[in-house]
């Protein structure tokens, strides 16, 4: 795949923005606005807030789909300041398109509604091989959406307005080919180079440092030797897997869930069939349909003369599109697959019967039966460890809802102990020592429950360290809830000399050497550039930036970037803690053209600079929306570690 897509992530960022944007989830403008409505503001578009309930549940149900999608996702993950503010910029970007709708007052008829949805490949999966729409199906589809279909249209609806507003930009970008041609000829350039390493590790063993010089460096650097304040902590998690585990359910109540969900265990019964389909609209003249009749009769006595040439017959004669090549088998179906007709019709069959001529919207049938899967029922010893499963998980949702309340409460109430809540609740209190505010990836509490950003943030509070009060009541993404207590706090320090010692001595060393590497690399980038016959280098190699061979990425963007003007040229590069190195530049080399994978790579990049374009473009146009529509983010991107409480946004 096209190389830069890993080294220029930003422009990358910016193409993925507008491929995959987020789905305009609305109920109606009017419906969205409403649900604005609680909490501080965290952002005002058109003079209508986005309040900070809302933006805590968008992260939270962006959460969810993300872990249904992935379920071995770690959430941790996403429980970051990028991911929260990320969902606060697109709750904006959707309000600023909604008063965008509003001001040019888009509308969707009811005609492209019916084409779009008709197109719609989740809705297209719908119909039947007679072409006819599931209506069970369809509110299946919608209803786990928590929609009515009329709920769903009009949201579908407002999505068709709301790409009315980018659409203009979006399609009518242009790049021109000579403009892209000369863009991705420099990018895709090549050039023939010569490098020396002058590397600070090969400095080290020239570096000699007194005691004076590491106390010297020490002090000097007193940032780089703190010890981050730290915390011994109890605390104690309501657990919804942990209520789970402790729940036991009897073989009777087992049993009588079992008898309550019978159907839930059991497999319908299926039927395959083939047809032959002669078509006949119910609104066709009268004489049409006599025809299509007299067509399909006259069809059926053949069949019933040589019922083993069904296939043949329904390749030559079937208008079923959908099943005429496949000989008319329409596979196995169960109830409320078909028509109403056709249904019945085929479930009163029996295995290798033909049916008589059976009439439907579509026009005029002849089915043949050609396998049953009856219907089974799982028994109960079969499902018995689904459904324990099932009943503790209700069960525990149940206990873990009626918990939380009185877990909040508690905590909250009798803030100077977690005895209560775990006396009330039955939790252990639990402890753990030496905490910090941002404990690193190695940290053994990394990945549990005490790295949840917000519950550092709210143990390392003043009211929490100064007063040693039970933190609020956190969830966590993983669904827990959790409250700590300060037991003991070290506030941050410097470290003493004497047990950073080691670690002075390295960083000096490291410095030093790498000063004595760019010294030394430096006067030869001198003395080669006046005299370049007395370089010695190694053999040439050709860069790119597709092809790096192995040198370090800033020599590499150095040596593209240098002067081309008078070749061959000298240039120097620092690598800060690495090294200096200098490049001799030989030569340019053009594109290959010739070169097949050259080819794919610049027909790639002509279709991805394209879209970069217009994702720019539609960046801009963006920009001057939010103007227009007086768009105000009050929260701090820089400064947001989490997702900001109510009382943290009124303040």
């Amino acid at each position: 795949m096209f190389d830069f897509i890993h080294k220029h992530k930003k422009i990358m960022q910016i193409l993925l923005f507008i491929l995959i944007v987020p789905s305009f989830a609305l109920v109606g403008v009017d419906g969205y606005n409403r649900m604005l409505d609680s909490g501080a503001d965290v952002a005002k578009v058109a003079g209508v807030s986005i309040k900070q309930t809302t933006w805590d549940n968008a992260v939270k149900n962006d959460i969810d789909r993300i872990r249904a999608s992935n379920p071995n996702i770690d959430v941790k993950l996403l429980d970051t300041p990028e991911f929260k503010y990320g969902v606060l910029e697109r709750l904006v970007r959707e309000q600023v398109t909604i008063a965008a709708v509003n001001d040019a007052r888009l509308e969707t008829s009811d005609q492209r509604l019916a084409n779009e949805l008709q197109n719609d490949p989740a809705i297209a999966a719908l119909r039947g091989p007679d072409g006819k729409l599931d209506n069970e199906k369809y509110k299946q589809l919608v209803g786990s959406q928590g929609l009515t279909p009329a709920g769903f249209e009009a949201r579908f609806r407002n999505q068709l307005s709301a790409q009315q507003v980018f659409k203009g930009v979006q399609e009518s970008s242009f790049a021109p080919n000579a403009l892209v041609d000369v863009t991705l000829n420099a990018f895709l350039q090549k050039r023939e180079i010569q490098v020396a390493n002058f590397e600070a590790s090969a400095y080290a063993g020239k570096v000699n440092l007194t005691d004076a010089d590491l106390e010297s460096y020490y002090k000097a650097n007193p940032s780089q030797f703190q010890a981050p304040e730290q915390a011994n902590i109890e605390y104690v998690v309501l657990d919804v897997e942990a209520l789970k585990n402790s729940i036991t359910v009897s073989d009777a109540d087992l049993k009588s869930y079992y008898d309550q969900n019978v159907g839930r265990y059991s497999t319908p019964e299926e039927r395959r069939a083939s047809h032959v389909l002669i078509n006949a609209a119910k609104s066709a003249p009268a004489a049409d349909r006599a025809a299509a009749k007299a067509k399909a009769q006259a069809l059926l006595e053949s069949l019933k003369k040589a019922p083993n040439t069904f296939a043949e017959v329904a390749k030559a004669n079937s208008q079923d599109p959908g099943s005429a090549a496949n000989g008319g088998d329409l596979n196995f179906f169960g109830k409320g697959a078909m028509v109403k007709p056709f249904e019945d019709a085929a479930f009163a069959l029996k295995k290798d019967e033909l049916s008589g001529i059976v009439e439907s919207d579509f026009g005029y049938h002849i089915i043949k039966l050609t396998d049953i899967k009856p219907s089974k029922q799982r028994s109960f010893d079969e499902v018995k460890a689904e459904i324990t499963a099932e009943v503790k998980k209700q069960q525990a949702q149940k206990k873990y809802a009626e918990a939380a309340d009185i877990f909040t409460n508690t905590t909250y109430e009798q803030s100077d102990s977690l005895k209560p809540v775990a006396d009330k609740l039955k939790l252990e209190i639990k402890t753990a020592s030496n905490i910090t505010r941002n404990p690193p990836a190695s940290s053994a509490i990394a990945s549990n429950v005490l790295a949840t950003p917000k519950f550092l943030n709210a143990l390392f509070s003043a009211d929490a360290i100064e007063k040693k009060r039970n933190t609020e009541a956190v969830e966590t993404p993983a669904k827990q809830l959790i409250s700590g207590r300060i037991t003991q706090y070290t506030a941050a320090r410097t470290l003493p000399l004497a047990e950073v010692k080691d670690s002075v001595r390295a960083r000096l060393t490291a410095q030093r050497s790498f000063e004595l590497a760019k010294k030394e690399g430096a006067a030869q980038l001198a003395a080669w550039k006046a005299t370049p016959a007395s370089a010695t280098l190694p053999a040439a190699v050709v860069v790119s930036r597709q092809q790096g061979q192995n040198i370090a990425p800033q020599v590499i963007e150095a040596v593209l970037k240098a002067d081309s003007a008078k070749l061959p040229e000298f240039i120097g590069v620092e690598v800060v803690g690495r090294g200096y190195y200098v490049a001799k530049i030989n030569k340019i080399l053009a594109p290959e053209a010739a070169d097949p994978a050259q080819a794919q790579t610049l027909a790639q990049g002509r279709s991805q600079y394209a879209q970069a374009l217009t994702a720019a473009e539609d960046q801009a146009y963006y920009k001057v929306l939010k103007a227009r529509f007086k768009t105000d983010i009050k929260v701090n991107q820089s400064k947001l570690s989490a997702a900001p409480t109510a009382s943290d946004a009124a303040k």
